[in-house]
């Protein structure tokens, strides 16, 4: 059977890789019809029914109010507010098209019905609560309580983990964890591309196929559009592995499309899990250069805590499904009966935008907020809200050393126009900047005081914070946090430079002006 894959992985499938071109364009001219369909439609409208256009303004005002009184992020509202006033008719239409879509309350209440299903599976160990509200910092117990009732992740114990500070790093161990496998393999990724890496796994995931195991693979529809040929994911079942699109693209105007599973899991067995900045593709292992030298970071667990990981894989994976699996046939010790140890505790947390609860920004807050001497973070994408801006800005002017790595080189020349406009004004407040000198931050770590770190995939930016299925895992007094420390003040200290005031000012006129008109409609980006 390798050889046939081989042949359709690496000639069949690549030589459809000429027609991805096309394809693309074909999407492009499906959207930009639709939009030039409606904005034809509603300014044929207006000059020829005045009122109609006085009925799109009243229903502007209405809507402007709804708007500047929801509890939506200022920053969103903003983003709302401006166009409104430019074309308010016009935006009037765009606003309740995007409010009002039946597929997106469809496939939210999908996604929270898996979810709530769930639930009982993911229940706190009252010991280990007890244990941290009595023996630990009462903080971490706040934590802990808010990610087990909120959240719906549990804190454990019996874990241990190993911190990779790259991609290749983490690829050696990969694929050896992946040879080992013995029941069954879960692998979910934003990102799956034809090369060096997915040529090793594959191969790997089709012998375990031959083997008997359970070989399951999901990647993102938006994230695979302009990489993966056509039917990549039939490919994959014909030779025997598990395979799904998560929310896969189509050209037509909804927002769904917005709703992005930007995670990266894989689970082996039950008891070992892998997390981090990675995708599976060349540029994270370096063996494809874009953006200078690519620096990734990720985590593999081994214990109790691989269970969230589990239960996080079925919670997408069988939003389609009519029947359940049964979840404690890939408990941890179903194939691994003794105890793992570890130190410290660890929770892995996911974070849906299909409910109520920003998982990932609350964390982040709870760290920048509770930091009494340090709190360092490496950012890929810097497009904060106002609540993590205000918290950096006050940790910083109360002593707190605050520090973040961004990349030398950007691989969204939009977005480094936008971050610009947030280091000059966190910088006059004393956060520090460090821009990585070799090429491009992808890691989104953060650590805090030698006692908290995370790991995982969550940027501070909107899409990661507001819109993206994410997960991570926070560790406390685990020794991860040191790992995460070294990692980058190793950054800071060997290659980077520091961004200064001075830096910011000497922009040309171009880049103050057009960020700070980007920055107005980031959230949207």
């Amino acid at each position: 059977m390798k050889k046939p894959i081989k042949e359709t992985m690496k000639a069949g499938l690549r030589k459809k890789l000429s027609f991805l071109f096309s394809r693309k364009i074909t999407v492009i001219i499906l959207l930009f019809i639709q939009v030039a369909f409606v904005t034809f439609a509603f300014f044929s409208l207006y000059e020829q029914f005045i009122y109609i256009y006085l009925g799109l303004i009243i229903l502007a005002i209405i809507l402007v109010s709804y708007i500047a009184s929801s509890n939506e992020n200022s920053g969103y509202k903003i983003a709302w507010l401006v166009p409104f006033v430019i074309f308010p008719g016009f935006m009037a239409l765009v606003y309740l098209f995007v409010k009002t879509q039946v597929s997106r309350h469809f496939f939210k209440k999908t996604v929270q019905r898996k979810f709530y299903e769930t639930e009982k599976y993911l229940t706190q160990n009252k010991e280990i609560y007890s244990s941290i509200l009595n023996n630990e910092d009462k903080s971490f117990a706040r934590m802990s309580h808010y990610i087990a009732s909120c959240g719906k992740f549990p804190t454990y114990k019996n874990t241990t983990a190993q911190y990779f500070r790259n991609g290749e790093e983490q690829f050696e161990v990969l694929l050896e964890e992946l040879k080992k496998a013995k029941h069954f393999i879960f692998i979910e990724y934003f990102i799956v591309e034809l090369g060096v890496m997915w040529d090793q796994i594959i191969e790997i995931l089709l012998d375990k196929v031959d083997e008997g195991v359970d070989v399951r693979v999901m990647y993102d529809g938006v994230g695979a559009q302009t990489i993966l040929p056509g039917k990549f994911d039939e490919t994959l079942k014909y030779y025997g592995i598990k395979c799904k699109v998560f929310n896969p693209f189509v050209p037509f105007l909804t927002t769904v499309q917005n709703n992005r599973d930007h995670r990266k899991i894989v689970v082996i067995d039950g008891h070992t899990a892998f997390t981090g900045g990675t995708n599976l593709a060349d540029e994270y292992i370096n063996k494809k250069v874009k953006f200078g030298y690519w620096k990734d970071s990720a985590v593999m667990l081994k214990g109790d805590a691989v269970w969230s990981f589990t239960m996080m894989f079925f919670q997408l994976w069988e939003l389609n499904e009519k029947e359940s699996a049964n979840y404690l046939d890939y408990a941890p010790h179903k194939y691994h009966n003794e105890s793992f140890g570890g130190e410290g505790y660890v929770i892995p947390y996911s974070d849906s935008p299909l409910d109520d609860e920003t998982v990932g920004k609350m964390i982040y807050l709870d760290i920048i907020n509770k930091a009494k001497d340090y709190v360092y973070f490496t950012a890929p994408y810097l497009i904060l809200d106002s609540e993590i801006t205000t918290a950096l800005m006050y940790a910083a002017k109360s002593g707190v050393d605050v520090r973040i790595v961004v990349p030398g080189i950007s691989d969204k020349w939009y977005v480094q126009k936008i971050s610009n406009c947030y280091y000059k004004e966190l910088l006059e407040q004393g956060v520090k900047f460090y821009r990585f000198k070799p090429g491009f931050v992808h890691t989104k770590d953060c650590v805090s005081d030698d006692k908290i770190a995370t790991v995982g995939t969550v940027n501070l930016d909107y899409r990661s914070l507001y819109l993206h299925f994410e997960d991570g895992a926070v560790f406390y007094k685990n020794n991860i946090v040191a790992d995460v420390k070294k990692d980058i003040t190793d950054m800071i200290e060997n290659d980077c430079k520091q961004i200064t005031i001075e830096d910011m000012n000497n922009r040309n006129i171009f880049d103050k002006i057009f960020g700070g008109i980007l920055k107005i409609f980031g959230p949207l980006l």
